[in-house]
């Protein structure tokens, strides 16, 4: 669930319980079949990381699976809200619980005005739930606070009105509560442009991206990432000069698609598709037939293209 909403990831961890029953099968799987169950999720390195650690679970500790704090942060791909939330919840442990809505809710009821960001700022709210937090309900008291943030501590126009923590609320008796929590670094975004060639033919050529970065083991359409969009003359052109297609001035163009930008959290994605007949390849990919085309785990933004090209998917 981290970065993405309960009703959208409901669907997946259900998938998931009825794939992958045990820590055993899911670690038994093959990362591409876990890639293509988790397709349209987005942060694909959350799949990966868990696929690792049931892995190591299996391997390592004989199927059992931590049941301490300390234990859960050696896992890969688990830091200290997940660590907190499953020693809490699952197994009983004394630990306070910090995402987003508690940080809201903690920094506006004790007027804390330090960046959220800065690490001291996290320790003094863990300081503070910590003699708040109740040995003989850590979990109830994690789930209940961060859904009191979630709900009522909202960030934008809280009803403080209806609020039962107003009167001791130090946000709303300085008047802070619309500039609290305090965060003073803004993430930079970064734009990206993605050109696709799409050989529009029974069979088509798909690459599986390697590179540690977005949509990691995933396959895709060759594509060319330029400081903007290429047009098929240009696109054409940068291929031939790496040696991917041959004869660029005998390209059949059929088409090209551009699709609106693809929002990621620290980055906007801009693509265009070319899709194109009569070409041959230099550069090595893997030719797909067509009707095998979604049997791999892509991208959404390829998932958009076909969405909007569905004669593109040949049926059996």
């Amino acid at each position: 669930m981290q970065q993405t909403r309960v009703e959208q990831g409901l669907p997946y961890f259900k998938k998931f319980k009825e794939t992958y029953p045990t820590i055993q099968s899911f670690a038994n799987a093959s990362e591409e079949d876990i890639l293509k169950l988790w397709q349209g999720l987005g942060y694909y390195s959350r799949a990966r990381n868990m696929h690792f650690t049931a892995k190591h679970i299996a391997s390592k500790l004989t199927g059992e699976f931590p049941d301490n704090y300390n234990d859960l942060l050696k896992l890969k791909g688990i830091g200290d809200y997940t660590a907190s939330a499953i020693a809490s919840i699952a197994f009983g442990e004394k630990v306070p619980v910090v995402d987003g809505n508690v940080f809201r809710l903690v920094c506006r009821y004790y007027g804390i005005t330090t960046d959220i960001q800065q690490a001291s700022t996290k320790t003094t709210l863990k300081s503070l739930l910590s003699e708040e937090i109740k040995e003989a309900n850590p979990g109830e008291f994690n789930q209940a606070i961060m859904e009191f943030g979630a709900l009522q501590c909202k960030p934008v126009k809280p009803d403080c009105a209806v609020c039962p923590l107003v009167d001791n609320c130090q946000a709303n008796l300085e008047g802070l509560v619309d500039s609290i929590p305090v965060k003073k670094k803004k993430i930079k975004l970064k734009k990206r442009f993605f050109t696709y060639l799409v050989r529009d033919d029974e069979h088509t050529i798909l690459q599986k991206r390697e590179e540690n970065d977005i949509w990691k083991g995933l396959y895709q359409f060759p594509n060319i990432e330029s400081n903007s969009l290429l047009d098929p003359d240009e696109f054409f052109s940068e291929l031939s000069v790496l040696n991917w297609i041959d004869k660029p001035n005998n390209v059949e163009l059929i088409d090209t698609i551009d699709l609106p930008k693809h929002i990621l959290s620290h980055q906007h994605i801009y693509t265009r598709f070319v899709v194109v007949k009569n070409i041959s390849y230099l550069h090595s990919g893997i030719q797909v037939d067509r009707s095998n085309l979604e049997q791999y785990p892509i991208p959404r933004i390829i998932d958009k293209f076909l969405e909007k090209r569905p004669k593109f998917l040949i049926k059996n």
